[in-house]
């Protein structure tokens, strides 16, 4: 019998108490933060959807780990079954471990970029991009036709344009830093990757002498999804799937905090000794020694169990259909969403949802703002604030499309909880008429999302 309702294949054996806000007090601290939910407190939150970075609930078998850290300096034992436990999963030799993901995007991004040098990606994400702008390397996006459009139903919408790679490989020949897959697609709608496509990105790297690397934080979800919608992956295991996909590639780049399911974390894992050798002179420099690499040993022993568990059929099956349920949800109540639906996240089209505010007026700014106001749930934009970029008149020039995502940690919330998000979308679509835009009036030069203060009109 197959059942309707998703129940969690775990027991809830600890929990965190939530504080509930009245909306008045959430007007003020949403003014105290100048408009950005970045900048509002932890206990001021209801529902946390900001991001599935860093915020899942680890297991017992992880916490058992935390007690039997080494803490050693140099060769511990932990680090020992970390770097087991990404040797088997990538087949790459050399690993080097950080403290997150964007530590290992500055690592490689920062040997291989530099003026002049381009990088080619199906999309970039905010601290990829960064990192690599940073040293003064262009980064192009390259996502199929049918992954700019939020509504059409295609089943591997963060593909990347095969046939657009292959002229810029020749347009820019000699100053290709890498070519980068991020699986799943995050800025793309976290849509996934097919392996016919990771296959063919591959093969045009290895024609031109390309490096390819794969951003694989979400390789556990991507896996689900190659296995249940691409012709001849349903007889392979996820875990099969991501050592296909792993092969195609000359290194990759993970952020642990994702699909290895814990709070703090990451790695780079490379093919080529004499890259990982340049790489680890930066690491020892900026992150630790070669054996720990900003981590704790307690660290490393819940990401080496987190690579374990997030392949685990029932709970990758939970993990996609109670994220889908959110998503078919909001369907139901007319919400303009990315579909099809996500692995980790819902994707509100907020040009659709907003089409008096224009992307100068920022509409995913608008809706993360009336989500807090409404109901303390706190989302993040993934349009104009976050990518959009200005011309030499200072004019924005706007984001290929205005989101506004609703990030699902791992093993936090429940179904009520989820009811709880759909029923506030009752409320905005309601009211969606009345909700105004707002400006910019304080920002960094990189990653301004995270710090910009913001005035509505």
């Amino acid at each position: 019998m197959q059942h309707r309702t998703i129940i969690e294949p775990f027991r809830i054996k600890s929990v965190e108490p939530i504080g509930i806000s009245t909306e008045e007090e959430r007007i003020r601290q949403l003014k105290a933060a100048r408009y950005n939910p970045f900048l509002l407190r932890s206990r001021d939150v209801i529902i946390d959807l900001m991001t599935d970075s860093g915020t899942s609930a680890m297991s017992a078998h992880q916490w058992a780990g935390v007690m039997e850290g080494d803490e050693a300096y140099a060769g511990s034992r932990s680090w020992e079954r970390m770097q087991e436990a990404v040797k088997e999963l990538t087949g790459m030799d050399h690993v080097l471990p950080t403290h997150q993901g964007r530590a290992a995007e500055r690592i490689i991004y920062g040997h291989l970029g530099g003026p002049g040098k381009v990088f080619i990606s199906n999309t970039h994400f905010d601290t990829t991009r960064a990192n690599i702008e940073f040293t003064g390397a262009i980064a192009i996006d390259i996502p199929i036709a049918e992954g700019k459009d939020p509504g059409l139903e295609h089943p591997f919408k963060g593909n990347m344009d095969v046939a657009a790679l292959d002229a810029l490989l020749m347009r820019h020949a000699g100053h290709v830093g890498a070519v980068i897959l991020t699986v799943t697609n995050n800025s793309g709608g976290g849509q996934p990757v097919s392996m016919g496509n990771a296959e063919d990105v591959s093969a045009i790297c290895k024609r031109n002498g390309v490096l390819f690397l794969l951003d694989c934080c979400r390789i556990a979800e991507n896996s689900w999804f190659v296995k249940h919608r691409e012709a001849g992956m349903e007889g392979l295991t996820y875990r099969q799937i991501a050592h296909r996909m792993f092969a195609l590639a000359d290194g990759a780049v993970m952020s642990a905090k994702k699909d290895a399911l814990v709070n703090m974390g990451g790695f780079l894992a490379l093919r080529d000794g004499e890259l990982a050798e340049a790489c680890t002179s930066a690491l020892i420099i900026t992150e630790g020694f070669t054996t720990y690499g900003g981590l704790s040993g307690r660290d490393m022993e819940a990401i080496a169990t987190g690579l374990e568990e997030v392949f685990d059929p029932h709970y990758l099956d939970y993990r996609i259909r109670s994220t889908t349920f959110l998503g078919e949800r909001l369907h139901a109540l007319g919400v303009p969403l990315m579909r099809p639906i996500g692995g980790h996240a819902v994707y509100i089209d907020a040009k659709e949802l907003y089409p008096h505010i224009p992307p100068q007026q920022y509409p995913g700014q608008a809706l993360v703002c009336e989500l807090y106001r409404l109901a303390g749930i706190r989302s993040v934009e993934i349009g104009s604030v976050m990518f959009g970029k200005y011309d030499a008149s200072g004019a924005l020039i706007a984001s290929a499309m205005e989101l506004v995502r609703l990030a699902i940690p791992r093993r936090v919330y429940t179904q009520s909880h989820m009811e709880y998000v759909a029923e506030t979308f009752e409320e905005v679509m309601r009211t969606r008429e009345l909700v105004r835009g707002y400006r910019i009036v304080k920002e960094p030069r990189f990653l301004r999302h995270f710090t910009a203060h913001f005035e509505q009109l």
